[in-house]
C-alpha cells in the first residue's frame, strides 16, 4: 500500500486528502519509508525538513475541522538546493554554504505552502546550477534510476530522479539553459519552463536578476502534465483554466530534428516523429521545419548569459577560490580578467534581433516539438563531452536546443516520448510563443495520452 501511495499523482493525492479518504501523516509516512529504504542508491534527496511530520499532522487536524483547503494540501514537495526553504539547509551545492539555514521561504516555497504543500526536503543539484549534472562536492553525485550509471541530468538532477522514483510527489526546479527539461528528459518525467518572471526567482542562487532574468525561470517536475497544470497555477498565481486540447486542432506546429550543428542520434529523433504524430492524429497541422535563430543560440546564450556568470562567480567565491568544485574552478580561470561589458552589451541586442525574427515566425507558427538534446542520458563520465553521431561535442554545447528557448524566452515542456531500445526515457520539448503555457502544456497532454507518459524505473517499482 505504501508504494501505491506514493505513485499517486499530486493532483489526485491532494483530491483524497480533502474528501478525507486520505492521511496526509500516512502519505508523508510512505515518502519518508521510501526515501530511507531507495535514496542511499539514487543520492537524489539529500536534506529532509525537520519539521515534516508535524506539517503533516497539522495538514490532517485541518481536513478533519473541515476548514477550506488549497489545491496541494497535505502534498509533500521537494525543492531543488539552490532554492531557499525556511529551517532547511540549502547549501546551494557549494562548500562555502555548506551549512547554511535560510530564515526565509523563496517566493516560490512560499506560494507551494500558501497552496497546502508540504516541503518534504531538498534535492542534490551541479554546484550553483552550473553544469548538466547532479554532482557538488557538498553531497556528490546523485543517479539516475533508470540506469545508476547514468547521470540524471542537471542542474536539476535530484529533482527529476527523486520524482521518477517516486521520492516525492513533484518538484521546485529552476532552469536557465535547460535544466528542468534535460533532467526531465534524462529521467522520463515531466518539466516546465515557464517563460521568465511568470514564476518568482526571488530566493534563488545564482540570482534570478540582471541579464538572467531575461531567461531564467523556477518551475515543476512531476509525474504528469497535470501536475505541472496544477503546480503552474500555484507558483505562477495564475487560476486562467487549462486549454483545452480540441481547442489545438488547425494550428500549425513545427518539428525538428537538431540545430544544424550538432545531429541527433536515431533514437531520439524517432521520438520527436512519434510526438509530431501525435499532434497530427490530434488534429494540428504539423510539418517539419528549423525555427529560425536556434541555430545561433548558443553563442546568443553565451554571449548574454556568460557575463553574469562570471560576475557571479567572481563575487560568490572571492578569497574563497579554493573552496569552489570542479565547474566553478573552470569558470573562474576563464574569467580571469573583468568581463567586457561593451561585447555583453552588443551580445543582448543581437539576442533580441534574433529573438524578434523568432517570434514572428511563430506568429504563423506558436508551437515547436523539437529534442531536449542529441542524446538520452549520457554516463557520469562523460559529463563533459558526448560522441555523437562519431563527432565529439563538448557537452553544453552538444545542449543548444534546450539553451534557446532560455536565451530567446519561450516557454517549453519536456514531455516523456518513449524509450530508446536499451530502456532509458527519452523526451521531447513543446514550445510555444511567450505567456501561452497553458498552450505548450495542452500540446504535451497529447503527447503524454498517446505515447503512455511517465513508466517507472523497472528496478525502483
Amino acid at each position: 500500500m505504501s508504494d501505491e501511495l506514493t505513485r499517486l499523482s499530486a493532483a489526485r493525492a491532494a483530491e483524497l486528502i480533502r474528501g478525507g479518504e486520505l492521511s496526509p501523516v500516512e502519505l508523508v509516512g510512505a515518502y519518508l519509508r521510501r526515501v530511507e529504504s531507495l535514496n542511499p542508491r539514487l543520492n537524489a534527496v539529500v536534506t529532509l525538513a525537520p519539521d515534516v511530520l508535524k506539517l503533516a499532522r497539522k495538514a490532517e487536524a485541518a481536513v478533519a475541522r473541515g476548514e477550506s483547503v488549497g489545491p496541494l494540501h497535505g502534498v509533500p514537495v521537494t525543492v531543488k538546493d539552490t532554492i531557499e526553504v525556511r529551517g532547511v539547509r540549502t547549501t546551494r551545492g557549494s562548500r562555502v554554504d555548506a551549512e547554511r539555514v535560510p530564515t526565509e521561504d523563496a517566493t516560490a516555497v512560499a506560494r507551494l505552502r500558501a497552496a497546502g504543500a508540504i516541503i518534504l526536503g531538498k534535492t542534490n543539484c551541479a554546484e550553483l546550477a552550473l553544469e548538466y549534472t547532479a554532482e557538488n562536492l557538498v553531497f556528490g553525485r546523485t543517479n539516475n534510476p533508470h540506469d545508476l550509471s547514468r547521470s540524471p541530468g542537471g542542474s536539476s538532477g535530484g529533482c527529476a530522479a527523486a520524482v521518477a522514483a517516486c521520492l516525492t510527489a513533484a518538484s521546485l526546479g529552476s532552469d536557465l539553459a535547460g535544466s528542468i527539461r534535460i533532467p526531465a528528459h534524462f529521467c522520463g518525467v515531466a518539466g516546465l519552463k515557464p517563460t521568465a518572471g511568470r514564476v518568482p526567482g526571488y530566493g534563488h542562487a545564482p540570482p534570478v536578476a540582471g541579464p538572467y532574468a531575461l531567461g531564467a525561470s523556477l518551475g515543476p517536475l512531476a509525474r504528469s502534465v497535470e501536475d505541472l497544470e496544477l503546480l503552474f497555477g500555484v507558483l505562477a498565481d495564475d487560476n486562467a483554466p487549462g486549454v483545452e486540447v480540441e481547442s489545438l486542432r488547425g494550428a500549425r506546429a513545427a518539428f525538428c530534428f537538431d540545430d544544424g550543428v550538432v545531429p541527433a542520434n536515431e533514437e531520439i529523433r524517432s521520438a520527436v516523429v512519434r510526438a509530431s504524430e501525435a499532434l497530427r492524429e490530434a488534429g494540428l497541422l504539423v510539418e517539419e521545419e528549423r525555427p529560425p535563430s536556434v541555430e545561433r543560440a548558443n553563442a546568443a546564450w553565451l554571449g548574454v548569459f556568460s557575463y553574469a556568470t562570471a560576475r557571479y562567480l567572481r563575487e560568490f567565491y572571492g578569497g574563497r577560490e579554493d573552496e569552489a568544485g570542479p565547474a566553478a574552478r573552470a569558470l573562474l580561470k576563464r574569467y580571469v580578467q573583468e568581463p567586457d561589458a561593451e561585447q555583453f552589451l552588443a551580445s543582448w541586442h543581437e539576442r533580441d534581433s534574433l529573438r524578434n525574427d523568432l517570434l514572428r515566425w511563430m506568429e504563423r507558427t506558436p508551437l515547436v516539438v523539437a529534442p531536449v538534446g542529441p542524446v538520452e542520458a549520457f554516463g557520469h563520465e562523460e559529463s563533459r563531452k558526448l560522441n555523437v553521431g562519431g563527432e565529439v561535442f563538448p557537452t553544453f554545447r552538444a545542449f543548444a536546443l534546450a539553451q534557446a528557448f532560455n536565451v530567446y524566452d519561450l516557454p517549453a515542456v519536456c514531455v516523456p516520448a518513449g524509450r530508446t531500445r536499451g530502456g532509458l526515457p527519452v523526451g521531447v520539448q513543446i514550445v510555444g510563443r511567450p505567456f501561452e503555457e497553458r498552450r505548450v502544456l495542452a500540446a504535451a497532454r497529447v503527447v503524454e495520452r498517446a505515447l503512455g507518459g511517465w513508466q517507472p524505473p523497472p528496478e525502483f517499482v
